[in-house]
């Protein structure tokens, strides 16, 4: 187990805790995603992995306002330094779960959702304590583009309750984002033979368990496709011609010592 675990100096919550200590809706919201990643028919095969192992962490978010989002930002740079020294094998990758109270978020409709986790993505990169990596897009019309957090490109998959087509990215009556690195998706399922063959089989198995033809905007990074329109996906099978909400922050913002900037 890793030291921020081992010393529980962190807010970072394993699944064994979240599992056997949760109540009201923290734990209501761990009955949802665990009967959402025990069914063999649940497309992310690595989300089902993860889940049987006992990998995942979670982070339950009360609000959002400013101290709620210093809460989630402090856990979110414990879950990029946890990170850092991944071996490449799945055993020991630790999908990080952001699960929102029903009173956090004032939502009904699927863009509703999103826009609300755009909004906590937006507040996340204010309150980021590290300079933006230079090789990463600061524009998400960017193919480079990345949303990035102490340092390290992640990848935000926003799961909600309003989604009844796209079956795959509804974990439950609770609004979720699942976090992980950039770098394991590049590893695992990349624009390689091994990779495209990976994202083929997931990909099968979620037209299979939605029901409906996949997002056209599913793609791989940096190949045909733009990031951002991957992070939430649209209940319909259309083209997006929205902008993203995603605005990066003045240059005199970061904070490279460390410290939580104001959102």
């Amino acid at each position: 187990m890793h030291r921020l675990l081992e010393s529980r100096t962190t807010t970072l919550i394993t699944q064994q805790e979240a599992e056997t200590t949760g109540t009201g809706w923290r734990a209501a919201a761990f009955r949802d995603v665990e009967s959402r990643l025990t069914d063999s028919g649940f497309p992310c095969v690595f989300s089902r992995n993860a889940f049987k192992k006992r990998l995942l962490l979670f982070a339950f978010a009360d609000d959002v306002g400013p101290d709620g989002i210093a809460r989630l930002g402090a856990a979110l740079a414990d879950y990029v330094e946890l990170s850092r020294n991944w071996n490449g094998h799945l055993d020991t990758a630790y999908p990080l779960l952001i699960v929102f109270s029903p009173d956090a978020v004032s939502a009904g409709s699927v863009a509703e959702y999103q826009a609300f986790g755009w909004e906590v993505i937006q507040k996340l990169h204010h309150a980021d304590p590290a300079p933006w990596p230079e090789d990463v897009g600061t524009d998400p019309g960017e193919s480079s583009w990345s949303m990035c957090f102490n340092g390290m490109p992640l990848f935000f998959n926003m799961s909600s309750p309003a989604h009844e087509v796209r079956r795959s990215r509804n974990l439950g009556e609770h609004f979720v984002l699942v976090v992980n690195p950039r770098e394991r998706f590049d590893a695992v399922a990349g624009d390689t033979p091994s990779g495209r063959k990976v994202r083929s089989n997931i990909r099968a198995r979620i037209d299979r368990y939605d029901r409906a033809p996949r997002a056209r905007q599913l793609g791989s990074y940096g190949v045909a496709s733009l990031e951002w329109w991957q992070y939430g996906l649209p209940e319909e099978d259309v083209d997006r011609t929205d902008k993203c909400p995603f605005s990066f922050r003045a240059p005199e913002t970061a904070r490279p010592d460390g410290a939580v900037a104001p959102t």
